[in-house]
Formats: C-alpha cells, structure tokens, sequence
C-alpha cells in the first residue's frame, strides 16, 4: 500500500470518524428522509460542478445507466435511507459499531464475486465479528421482545451489508471507471426519488432550513462528508483489494464512540465496549493472512529469482 493510498486512508478516518454525531444531531431537527436527499442531491451536485470546472464529462454514456441504478439503489436505499431511519434510534457510536460490521460481509462476498479468497484466518475474524454483534445486542437477546431500538440495529447491521455489496459491484463493474462521476450518479439517482417520497410525506419548516448552524452541517455531512468522502472511497477500492480497504478504515467505529462519548455524551456500557474490542479483533485478524502471504509470496519470488 503506497504513501498516497494510506494517506487518502487517514484522511479519509478523521473525515467519516467526525461524521457521525453530526448526523444523530441533524436527525433530531430535519426530518429524516429529507435530510438524507438533500444530502445527497447536494453532495452530488457539489461534485457536478467539481467535474464540469476540471472538464471531464458528467454523462454516462446509455450502456452504463443499467450498472448505475443498480449502485444507486444499493447505495441510496440499501446503505444511506436504512441508515439514516435507523439512526433514530440509536447513539452515533454505536451505530458507526454496526455499520461497520461491512468488512465482515465483504470477507464473504469478495469470496464468491472478486475471488479474494476467504481464507481460514478470515473465517476466524467473521467468527469473532459475530460475538462482537451478539455482546452489543445481548441487552435485548436476553430479554428479546421487539423494540425501535433493536429494530435500529439490525437495520443498522443491513446497511452494513448493502454497503459492502455496493462496494463489491464498484470492484467488478467501476473499477477504471471516473471516480467523480461514478459518485455523482451513484447518489443522484437514488438521492432524487428519496427526495420524491420525502416532500410527499415530510413537514418542512424553514427556520430549521435556514438555521446557520443547521446549514453550516448540512454543508459539512453532504460536501465534505458524503461527496467528497463517498469519491476518496471509491478511489481507494480501485486501489487495492476490497477487503484490506475495508478493513483500513476499521478506526473509524472507535474514533465515533469516542467522540460520541465526549461531544454527545453518548454512554458506553461494558457490553458495548466488549463487542466493539471482538470486531475489531475480528477484523484485524482477518487482515493478517492477507499480509503473511504478502510477504510469502515476495520471498518466494525472490528466493527463484
């Protein structure tokens, strides 16, 4: 992994690990599938305006549209709306835990789509990963009754793994494919019927709109943190395999819960650490095989040569 890849990886972390408070406050003052349009249609437009001053095309060409709705529904739907919904109700640092159950999926996908084999040290981190949900949820396992707050998080743990199926169909079918542009698409289309359904259904109330704060947060979630952090992403899944990049940016949950815990004042119960320590472990276990056959391979070429 060169300079330029871990350097779009940091900053990338601080960006997305900043990201989620910011979200769990935006959620209790704009109406949740309002908010998420229009952070969608705003960090996509943002980006059309990016790519029409560096003079690259903003159209797909008509081939390309099928691929594109397929990724903007996994991406808008099955990632961003179930996200979103679910975060009512749910703490921001917990969330960032579950969603980021991702690297997980994307062991298994990769497996059967990109194959990137799984091997038995991932199968081990997808063990791991799994008592890690089960000591998050016990709480409501123990004593299991239907609530919004488990309901939270399981959609929560289902937009993980929409997430890892977009970030899989991005290897296979974008991988050369204009960043920028892919982005733009993959959250305009979706973006715009949420938006749809929305005005359909949601109140709007224009001092909450015109808000500085409101608005200067808006600005921060959908350029910074959607736009421009959604085209870093994609870029690094171009670069190397999609589940060491994912698995990169596993600081992320943590920095969450740990500004959760400061800015929000978020709680963090001992089973909430527990599972968050087992995915981790999970996942970084999971990366090790990968590094170890690295460093096999490159020692068995050297040794013939």
């Amino acid at each position: 992994m060169n300079i330029r890849v871990m350097s779009a990886i940091a900053l990338l972390c601080l960006v997305w690990g900043s990201l989620w408070g910011l979200v769990k406050h935006s959620l209790q003052v704009f109406p949740p599938f309002l908010f998420i349009s229009t952070r969608l249609i705003l960090a996509a437009i943002t980006l059309m305006v990016v790519q029409r001053v560096i003079k690259k095309s903003i159209m797909p060409k008509r081939e390309e549209w099928k691929q594109l709705i397929i990724l903007s529904g996994l991406i808008c739907f099955g990632f961003y709306a179930t996200q979103t919904f679910a975060m009512q109700f749910v703490d921001s640092g917990l969330s960032a835990v579950l969603v980021f159950t991702m690297p997980i999926f994307i062991g298994v996908l990769a497996h059967y789509f990109l194959n990137e084999r799984l091997n038995k040290q991932k199968i081990l981190g997808l063990i791991l990963g799994t008592l890690g949900l089960i000591a998050i949820l016990w709480p409501q396992l123990h004593d299991l009754h239907m609530n919004v707050s488990l309901l939270g998080q399981v959609l929560l743990i289902g937009s993980g793994f929409f997430w890892a199926m977009s970030t899989v169909y991005i290897k296979k079918n974008f991988a050369s494919y204009d960043k920028i542009k892919l982005t733009i698409w993959q959250l305009l289309l979706g973006g715009s019927i949420i938006l749809i359904g929305a005005l359909m259904f949601e109140p709007i109330d224009a001092q909450v709109w015109l808000n500085p704060f409101n608005e200067s947060v808006l600005f921060y979630i959908s350029v910074i943190g959607t736009g421009f952090a959604f085209v870093l992403w994609n870029w690094i899944v171009s670069q190397v395999d999609t589940f060491i990049a994912s698995i990169s940016i596993m600081c992320i949950p943590i920095l969450s819960l740990f500004f959760g815990y400061l800015i929000w004042h978020e709680p963090l119960t001992f089973n909430i650490l527990i599972g968050a320590a087992f995915i981790c472990s999970g996942i970084v276990m999971s990366s090790l095989k990968i590094k170890s056959q690295r460093r096999h391979l490159a020692y068995s070429s050297g040794e013939q040569r």
